[in-house]
């Protein structure tokens, strides 16, 4: 049997009988089901593909609030507020909000990137030479700035070589330990944070 072929007024008709607005005027109610058409109801949200709920904290400021973070074989599909949370109650401002974008940006720098003195291009190093780099070069610069005592005998076992600025990301006992460690452990003198300036 051949397959008839809709016209226009065909669709037409059948795109008015769909639509939901028509069935609302005449008086269904817009808490039942006169909202949902044809397409509405075949549609799912795409958080059900995740096999994976994880949370974070946003990456902005030093609000700190909490994310739930969907994922599907391990790449993010969303990433939204965490109800949760007596932060932000499941509520991201607008920086928040383009989280997901930062985290899958094509342009996001996600390897090491090396430029060394004098050179004019940069180079992709490890995440572990890096790290010993930054190592090195922090025990060498506090070795040769290193003071114990001013002329006058005053113990002061600091060095002026090295600062350290913080960003407003870091929370409270992110910025304990970094005083800890920097100040306590290492002298150094100059230490400040972002939020403050």
């Amino acid at each position: 049997m051949p397959k008839l072929r809709r016209t226009v007024g065909d669709r037409v008709r059948g795109f008015v009988k769909d639509w939901s607005l028509p069935r609302q005027i005449a008086g269904e109610s817009p808490m039942s089901k006169a909202a949902e058409s044809t397409t509405s109801r075949s549609l799912r949200p795409r958080l059900e593909q995740a096999d994976t709920i994880g949370t974070s904290i946003c990456p902005f400021c030093a609000v700190g609030c909490a994310q739930l973070v969907y994922a599907k074989n391990g790449k993010p599909l969303h990433i939204e507020g965490d109800p949760r949370s007596p932060v932000n109650q499941g509520t991201l401002c607008p920086k928040g909000g383009a989280t997901f974008g930062m985290l899958t940006s094509p342009q996001r720098v996600a390897t090491v990137l090396y430029r060394a003195p004098h050179a004019t291009e940069w180079e992709a190093k490890p995440l572990d030479w890096a790290m010993d780099r930054i190592a090195f070069l922090t025990k060498r610069t506090r070795d040769e700035t290193f003071v114990e005592d001013l002329p006058d005998g005053t113990k002061v076992n600091h060095t002026l070589g090295i600062g350290s600025l913080g960003g407003a990301t870091l929370d409270n006992e992110e910025n304990y330990l970094i005083k800890k460690l920097f100040n306590g452990g290492l002298g150094i003198v100059s230490i400040e944070n972002q939020a403050r300036i």
